[in-house]
């Protein structure tokens, strides 16, 4: 990932490149404007997000934290896992943040990777990757506040089942779509705080742990690695290190996005990584091992031999609190993709209004009604559900990276990872073969499930045209946004 710090921003000194009809990249977005800003976009009064909230919020989007990583352990023994966390970034997320970084700063906008696809595939394909996109984070955030009451069940049992627990989850859900409608600002400090608040015990436990350290049992791997569920194995992994393409869809709330952006990206990444591997070491390496104990919580357990019961309840409430930090970052990613498609006439123009706070208030309750409706799925359900969708709007993605760099070569990239059209296409297939492996691993319900989602959004697409035709609701693309047809 050191390609993302490394590489320079072209300048004005470089060859000629064809604009792309964005600011230049020293120019803020929204500062300098042509034309008044249109009554849904107050530009001038939206406080942009610096570099330290916007790691936290990509640390949220990918992680939040080694709190669900335990299957790994549980599902392939220490070696394999240590040696998954290290090799897999190489595989997948480097390359996926890498991609973000050009195309986030080629199309500095809200929308990200829906406006990627549409400048290279079409509108059409553009839906269809928002779509998918969308919904696969829905779903994904419907995770936490069940995994947040999880947590709590064991001190607070009546949360464990019931018109309680039903009760708690939509309370929690109301609160954190709040902290969302009041802005992007308050967001980005929250993220910051609960980050903090969910790194520190593991830096505490992982200093603990050096005396009782064994490094012979991170060796430990399941003979001729007989008895290894790959799929739990691969989907863990997935799981825990992918989405870094999703705080593209706020790349019209950063600050200078293409400086800032590529920097942030390279900065969660290195903090994302460290907060896998060494919980895991010091896991696997001061406790002896019982492979079928590691499941999701065990750190807390974990943190109880090392440091006491005051580390273990630390650990608990930091995984609490981590679920938090999770929705917030993917509500905002979610809310503000409604918003970025309905300024480029996909959805109606309902979805780009903003509240006095600069929020998309309409895609956030619309992302507030759907993590709702799908809270009763269960957790594995919900972890392959969500992979498959990913996974294709990730092939979406690959496509658009290599046919923006056939199509439009000289155009401006702010940041451009140094490569051609061969490396381009080379750098996607590694990831490309991961997709057909994890989607090799899925069964024959969540596939089923999952084609039942992308088939409505290639019939959603067309009704809505049909609506827009009828007159029935209004669209309209933000005059402030380049034509990506030119």
């Amino acid at each position: 990932m050191t390609e993302l710090s490394s590489l320079n921003i072209e300048s004005a000194t470089q060859k000629p490149s064809i604009s792309t009809g964005y600011p230049p990249p020293h120019v803020s977005i929204g500062v300098t404007t042509p034309a008044p800003p249109s009554p849904e976009r107050p530009v001038n009064t939206i406080k942009k997000i610096s570099v330290l909230p916007l790691v936290f919020l990509i640390f949220y989007e990918v992680s939040g934290g080694p709190f669900g990583i335990e299957d790994s352990v549980n599902a392939a023994g220490p070696l394999l896992a240590i040696v998954g966390f290290i090799v897999f970034p190489f595989i997948w997320s480097i390359p996926e943040a890498l991609i973000t970084a050009e195309m986030g700063t080629m199309f500095p906008e809200n929308g990200g990777y829906v406006v990627w696809v549409s400048s290279a595939l079409g509108p059409y394909w553009g839906f269809q990757q928002g779509w998918v996109k969308w919904l696969s984070g829905v779903i994904d955030n419907a995770l936490y506040p069940i995994l947040f009451l999880d947590y709590l069940k064991s001190g607070v049992p009546i949360l464990g089942s019931g018109i309680p627990r039903v009760a708690a989850i939509l309370v929690l859900t109301v609160a954190l779509t709040y902290l969302n409608y009041r802005g992007l600002s308050i967001v980005g400090f929250a993220a910051v705080l609960l980050g903090v608040f969910s790194i520190l015990p593991f830096v505490v436990m992982s200093f603990m742990s050096i005396p009782k350290l064994k490094p012979s049992r991170w060796l430990v791997v399941n003979k001729k690695l007989k008895g290894v569920n790959w799929s739990l194995y691969l989907n863990t992994l997935f799981w825990n290190l992918n989405y870094w393409d999703s705080i593209s869809t706020l790349s019209g709330e950063v600050e200078n996005p293409s400086k800032t952006l590529p920097r942030a990206l390279f900065y969660a990444m290195v903090l994302v990584v460290l907060s896998y591997i060494f919980p895991v070491l010091t896991g696997t390496g001061a406790v002896p091992l019982d492979q079928k104990l590691w499941t999701d919580g065990y750190f807390a357990n974990i943190g109880k031999v090392i440091g006491g019961a005051w580390l273990g309840w630390w650990i608990q409430a930091a995984a609490a609190t981590s679920n938090m930090g999770m929705f917030l970052a993917e509500m905002s990613s979610d809310s503000f993709q409604l918003l970025g498609m309905a300024e480029r006439g996909m959805l109606p123009q309902v979805f780009a209004k903003r509240s006095r706070h600069g929020t998309p208030w309409v895609g956030i309750l619309f992302s507030a009604s759907g993590v709702i409706l799908l809270s009763w799925l269960s957790f594995q359900e919900i972890v392959a559900a969500e992979n498959l969708l990913y996974c294709f709007g990730m092939i979406l993605e690959f496509i658009a990276f290599v046919r923006l760099r056939m199509k439009q070569p000289a155009a401006s990239r702010p940041f451009k990872i140094p490569v051609g059209v061969l490396g381009s296409i080379l750098m996607c297939i590694p990831p490309t073969v991961l997709i057909g492996v994890i989607m090799a691993f899925t069964n024959l319900k969540v596939a089923a499930v999952s084609l039942a989602a992308i088939v409505i959004g290639l019939v959603l697409q067309p009704c809505l045209k049909q609506v827009e035709k009828k007159g029935w609701l209004k669209f309209s693309t933000s005059s402030h946004l380049p034509n990506l047809m030119e």
